[in-house]
C-alpha cells in the first residue's frame, strides 16, 4: 500500500483534548509511517523502567501541565525520544484513545504519514528504535490467546523480529488494520 493511499484511509478529524475522568492519566502517542514500502517507526522501552519496561510502544508519553494539548504531548515526547521532529501540519489524523490496564494511562494516538525522515536517535528512554514494514508488520496480527484479557477487553497481538507487540500498542495497531481493511 502507498502512502497516499494510507493517508487516504488514516485521514481524520484531529480533536487533541480528551475529558480527564480523574481515574486515568492522560498520555499520547505518534503512529509516524513513511516511505515508499512503507514503515511504522516503533520503540523498545528499556528494561529498568518502573511501567511498560522492555515493551515495544510508539513514540509517547504522558500530558504535561507546559503542553497545550495531547497532540502537543504526541509531538514533543516524539522529538525528545527518538529525535525526530513532526509538525502539526503532518500530522494527518487521529485513532480512539486506548487504556493501559496496568499503568491506568487513557493514550490518545496521533498518526503522521511523510514521505521520508532523518536519522532517529534514542533518549534514555528508548532502548531501541524499530523501522517495521507496515504491511507484513499488521498481517501478523493473532488473537491474544490468554482468555483472562478477554474479561476486560479484546486483545490482539502482532510479532516483529521475535518481539511480541502486545497492550495498548496492540490496540493501536488492531485500528490500523481495522481502517485499512474497511
Amino acid at each position: 500500500m502507498d502512502l497516499k493511499t494510507l493517508k487516504s484511509l488514516l485521514s481524520s478529524k484531529i480533536n487533541p483534548v480528551l475529558e480527564n475522568n480523574g481515574t486515568n492519566k492522560l498520555a499520547s502517542v505518534l503512529v509516524v509511517i513513511y516511505g515508499k514500502e512503507p514503515f511504522v517507526v516503533m520503540t523498545e522501552k528499556p528494561k529498568h523502567l518502573n511501567f511498560h519496561a522492555g515493551e515495544i510502544s510508539f513514540p509517547g508519553g504522558k500530558f504535561d501541565s507546559s503542553d497545550s494539548d495531547l497532540l502537543d504531548t504526541a509531538l514533543r515526547e516524539t522529538e525528545e525520544e527518538i529525535g525526530l521532529r513532526i509538525s502539526k501540519e503532518q500530522v494527518t489524523g487521529q485513532l480512539e484513545p486506548v487504556v493501559t490496564l496496568n499503568s491506568r494511562f487513557t493514550i490518545l494516538p496521533f498518526v503522521s504519514i511523510v514521505d521520508e525522515i532523518t536519522s532517529l536517535s534514542a533518549n534514555n528512554e528508548v532502548e531501541k528504535i524499530f523501522h517495521i514494514p507496515l504491511d507484513p508488520f499488521l498481517k501478523t496480527m493473532a488473537k491474544d490467546p490468554d482468555p483472562s484479557h478477554n474479561r476486560i477487553q479484546e486483545m490482539f497481538t502482532f510479532e516483529y523480529q521475535n518481539k511480541i507487540v502486545w497492550g495498548a500498542s496492540a490496540r493501536i495497531l488492531k485500528q490500523i488494520t481495522h481502517r485499512l481493511n474497511s
